[in-house]
């Protein structure tokens, strides 16, 4: 019986031009964390911005060290190239000191035509991180307005949280089904990181459409849990498939670590804060190593998974930091892993390709 068709996600750039013709403002949004309800309290449509890969990173590579990772450098070079130039506010979060690099260089030394706003989210469990959150996301709206000219009421950003929160679950449910649900990985990840651009209201349908397809059995294949920022070059996916493996369990900064469950507070800035800070253990919000190899060993367990793939941009500091007591954990736990770097602006290697079968078969 064949695998059924995968809902039809609509491309980025349709997205934008539809939001553009009705009059919607945009943000460009640069990893990992960051709050969409506040944006859409504003009207504004945050369109996420991973790179691109595959661009030429040369316009951007005089501002940099050559030790940046990709995303950085992909990234400024589409600002500086005009890729950017449709969005009204581009938003760069502290993610990592190599984010927080390019907010320096947009803010004053390459500037590029629109306003540039950063946001920051605390690092570790402190008593203060919820206060401190909500007020950088205060901060955050009130640079939006000058933009937007808006100033949403509380009532408004309680509503974008309403349909935020629950595109969150069905992105929730999507990723626990995942080992059911009879698509390619390549099918699953292009509706799943629709979330990046889609309305809240837009997303959730495709994924309820994917969940309904849900089966019994599992999917066939040797069973692996993805770990890393994101997945690019997409064709990794294939190459996944292309070695008997399936990916059951995903612990992306892109997706994974973005599973973010309702605040606690009614005040909506902190109930805002308390989403951010709840999410997954990440390495780019500074978890302990004890909190992120228990959440890759649930991953494991609960998807029935064999092994962990670590599939990193090249030069990411805070991931490659977490990678040897990871994997020596995971080992004592009886999961093997392997780590793949790749540059998102290259095509990928032969060599990864290899070290993947291998560890494949190694499970098999």
């Amino acid at each position: 019986m064949a695998p059924p068709n995968p809902p039809l996600v609509p491309r980025r750039d349709e997205v934008i031009r539809r939001h553009r013709s009705s009059g919607g403002r945009l943000a460009a949004v640069l990893p990992i964390h960051y709050s969409r309800a506040v944006f859409r309290a504003h009207r504004m449509l945050p369109v996420e911005v991973w790179g691109p890969p595959g661009i030429d990173t040369s316009p951007g590579d005089a501002h940099l060290q050559s030790y940046t990772c990709g995303i950085v450098r992909s990234s400024l070079a589409f600002v500086l190239s005009g890729g950017l130039d449709v969005a009204d506010i581009i938003v760069v979060p502290h993610g990592c000191d190599s984010l927080q690099g390019l907010g320096s260089v947009l803010l004053d030394f390459a500037k590029p035509r629109q306003p540039v706003a950063t946001l920051y989210v605390p690092r570790g469990p402190r008593s203060a991180s919820v206060v401190f959150l909500a007020e950088e996301l205060r901060a955050l709206s009130r640079r939006l307005s000058e933009i937007s000219g808006i100033e949403p009421t509380l009532d408004e950003l309680r509503q974008a949280i309403a349909r935020e929160e629950s595109a969150d679950r069905a992105l929730a449910d999507l990723l626990d089904a995942r080992p059911h649900l009879p698509f390619a990985d390549a099918d699953f990840y292009r509706v799943a990181r629709a979330r990046e651009y889609l309305p809240a209201e837009d997303f959730e349908p495709l994924a309820r459409a994917m969940l309904a397809e849900r089966v019994a059995a599992k999917r066939p294949g040797i069973p692996v849990v993805l770990s890393g920022l994101v997945p690019e070059p997409m064709n990794f996916l294939g190459a996944v498939a292309d070695a008997g493996g399936v990916i059951v369990g995903d612990d992306l900064a892109c997706l994974g670590r973005r599973r973010y469950a309702p605040g606690r507070s009614d005040d909506p800035w902190k109930h805002l804060a308390e989403s951010l800070l709840d999410a997954p253990p990440d390495s780019t919000r500074g978890s302990s190593t004890a909190d992120r190899l228990a959440w890759i060993e649930k991953l494991a367990t609960d998807s029935g998974a064999k092994a962990v793939v670590f599939y990193l941009v090249k030069f990411c500091e805070p991931e490659l930091f977490y990678l040897p007591q990871l994997r020596q954990g995971l080992e004592e736990r009886g999961l093997k892993s392997v780590v793949i770097e790749t540059d998102i602006a290259e095509s990928l290697s032969h060599q990864a390709v290899t070290r993947l079968e291998a560890l494949l078969e190694s499970v098999s």
